[in-house]
């Protein structure tokens, strides 16, 4: 038997931080069509209010939008993006099929490509970047199902999208930190959505659709660290920043003499610029860890990986200047390595000692503004290169600034032969990190001033033994992406990364795969 809750019982409820039957109450839709006055140029709502249409389709404003890198016909559009109670967020997407032939399946796009899922049914990728956070949420875990989101058998959505029709999906996670009026909507499909309003208005929903309240059951948090790497041009030292601590990576190789733990002269002059970062750090213990590559054996590469971590920790003690620092050395020979021992750029980096603190908190800096002569012209920014015998051209669209010293670089890579072909460079890059899948990884910022350099972030995801997997913070090329370097003619896909930028920065030179550098504003 079915019961029908009283309007004033359920208001009611609702006034009081309540819900029926553990659905997150919305407003129901108009029933009357937009007035003829309104236009397509009209500012959307936050809120997101649906418009109603003859065909049944959500036809919503667009709070923002991008394309799928693996399949351009298939857009993705923002449509709602509510905070709720104060610390949960609604996120609402419609997926349209702009082409005008084959059906599209969704699934396989929508998925959070950072765990397994088993059965490919569920929006488990929508999410939002908290940067200043440097986090990345995806949708509450509830119990026998991996997220709290569209699932494509329980909602009773279509596997494939048809020709000029979309669909509407929904995910439901914790809202970014600092209550942000805006903030980054991410997806597995294309680049991030900066800058998309967020309103503490209730969502409004398509009919049909029941968005779950997190606090009817118990859920799970799934969260990314996301860690921003960079090294010195000279190869002294590397750097990965998680928003909390600093890492700064020491080349045993710069530091000491082969199988010596005695530092060499330039090894001051590393260590002087390792104790400025510590004296602006607000943590009271500073971790000195000597680390080995796999030549030798453990009787070998333990104590001198401890000699090593203690000779750095006795010099770089005097030089810190902030008072009550503690410091900790210890030696782990060759049983962390941070890249493959497979090769001899791998060891040379998996030689090392790593001082890690809490990350420096000083105020950023106002980024500079440079002048007209300075600043580099945005058009332009274009290259070429071959793949399989057809011209390949390169496009930046732009690197833009995101909260927290976050960049986020975009550009389009264009098959502008008349034949089919394969575009592999982008992922063709010396590991700087051992990530779980393929990806664009083979891109960098440069800062020739400071002589450093920065490479794209990463995703950490804890292991179920204890360990770390890494995926990069850009576009994948792996799996059933794959086909993201396919490229028929005239074809073009849009990739994305995601590298540290400091507040500073008027502009990087970017390296794209095989493609000439080119010098890029920051916008």
């Amino acid at each position: 038997m079915k019961y029908r809750i009283p309007l004033a019982l359920l208001t009611s409820l609702t006034a009081a931080g309540l819900t029926a039957c553990g659905i997150i109450p919305t407003p129901a839709p108009p029933t009357e069509p937009p007035s003829p006055s309104a236009s397509a140029t009209t500012p959307p709502s936050p809120s997101g209010s649906p418009s109603p249409s003859a065909s049944g389709q959500d036809e919503r404003p667009a709070l923002a939008e991008t394309r799928s890198t693996l399949t351009p016909d298939l857009k993705v559009e923002v449509v709602g993006l509510n905070r709720v109670k104060g610390e949960h967020l609604v996120a609402q997407l419609r997926l349209s099929n702009t082409g005008t032939g084959k059906h599209i399946p969704w699934t396989g796009e929508m998925g959070d490509n950072t765990r397994p899922l088993g059965e490919i049914r569920w929006a488990s990728g929508i999410g939002v970047l908290d940067a200043r956070a440097r986090t990345w949420i995806l949708p509450y875990q509830p119990a026998g199902s991996p997220c709290l989101c569209s699932d494509r058998r329980r909602d009773g959505l279509d596997y494939f999208i048809d020709a000029g029709q979309s669909i509407t999906l929904y995910a439901v996670l914790p809202a970014p930190s600092g209550d942000p009026a805006t903030t980054t909507v991410v997806t597995p499909v294309g680049p991030p959505m900066p800058d998309v309003p967020i309103s503490d208005e209730p969502p409004v929903t398509p009919a049909g659709m029941n968005v779950p309240d997190p606090d009817a059951e118990p859920v799970t948090t799934i969260t990314r660290r996301i860690v921003t790497p960079s090294q010195s041009l000279d190869k002294s030292e590397e750097t990965a920043d998680d928003g909390e601590d600093l890492r700064v990576s020491l080349s045993s190789d710069v530091l000491f003499a082969v199988n010596k733990a005695t530092l060499t002269g330039r090894a001051r002059t590393i260590l002087a610029r390792t104790a400025k970062l510590v004296d602006s750090s607000p943590g009271p213990t500073v971790r000195v860890e000597g680390h080995a590559d796999s030549s030798g054996t453990d009787a070998i590469n333990d104590p001198l990986s401890r000699r090593r971590a203690q000779a750095v920790r006795a010099a770089l003690s005097p030089l810190v200047t902030r008072q009550g620092v503690t410091f900790q050395a210890k030696g782990y020979g060759s049983r962390s390595p941070l890249y493959s021992n497979d090769t001899e750029e791998g060891k040379r980096r998996n030689r090392r000692v790593t001082v890690t603190f809490a990350k420096p908190r000083a105020a950023e800096p106002e980024p500079a503004t440079a002048s007209p002569a300075e600043t580099p012209d945005e058009t332009g920014l274009t290259g070429t290169a071959a793949a399989d015998g057809q011209p390949i051209s390169m496009a930046v669209n732009g690197l833009r600034r995101l909260p927290g010293g976050l960049g986020l670089l975009t550009y389009t890579v264009t098959n502008e032969g008349d034949s089919e072909a394969w575009f592999n460079e982008l992922h063709h890059a010396k590991d700087w990190m051992s990530f779980k899948y393929q990806a664009a990884t083979n891109i960098t910022l440069t800062d020739e001033a400071a002589g450093r350099q920065y490479l794209p972030g990463r995703l950490q995801v804890p292991t179920d033994d204890g360990g770390v997997d890494s995926y990069c913070a850009c576009t994948s090329v792996s799996g059933v992406r794959l086909a993201t370097e396919k490229f028929a003619p005239g074809q073009s896909r849009q990739f994305w990364n995601l590298f540290e930028l400091p507040a500073d920065a008027s502009s990087r030179t970017v390296k794209i795969a095989g493609f000439k550098e080119l010098q890029v504003p920051v916008r």
